[in-house]
């Protein structure tokens, strides 16, 4: 697939984990900023933290489109949340807004409400290199004093330790 940008907007508040499970938004902001810093197709939008609250993707790509106005959408999503995407806020307004993208790191199995919209082109299967290393798992070694050099762009890796990130007991 072939995109003129891609933004990152990270969420103020996730409906779907709890507030304790993640780092606040600005730090989500700073080390997204920090990792994409090199790279020039790559964009960060503030648009959830300004909005604060519960960040609804819809309501973003609500936005995205009077920001952007006759742009069209593809929401990237891993296939971790797919199962979940029918829980989403107002699923079928999403569909309407964007394509969603979802990149593979296992087998998925979508619903057969999921299925329509595959069969509709709504969702599609990205071609992507697997990373077989997830977000979790990356808390999970900072709580342990495990390394995490390998796994996140050294700059990110200095922010999580400088600001002690991640070292309380959570999912």
């Amino acid at each position: 697939m072939q995109w003129d940008r891609v933004i990152y907007v990270p969420a103020w508040r996730q409906p779907f984990k709890p507030e304790r499970a993640i780092a606040a938004g600005p730090h989500r902001f700073a080390m997204a900023a920090l990792a994409i810093r090199e790279h020039a197709a790559l964009f960060l939008s503030p648009i959830e933290l300004e909005r604060g609250g519960v960040s609804y993707s819809v309501d973003t790509l609500e936005a995205l489109h009077h920001q952007y106005d006759g742009a069209s959408f593809d929401w990237i999503i891993g296939d971790d949340n797919l199962p979940d995407l029918e829980r989403w806020k107002d699923p079928q307004r999403l569909f309407a807004l964007a394509r969603f993208v979802v990149l593979t790191r296992e087998e998925s199995s979508p619903t057969p409400v999921l299925d329509q919209h595959i069969a509709a082109g709504r969702i599609v299967f990205a071609d992507n290199n697997t990373v077989h290393v997830s977000s979790t798992e990356i808390r999970g070694r900072v709580r342990a004093g495990q390394t995490i050099d390998a796994l996140v762009d050294p700059l990110v890796a200095r922010y999580i330790h400088h600001y002690g990130l991640y070292n309380e007991a959570q999912p």
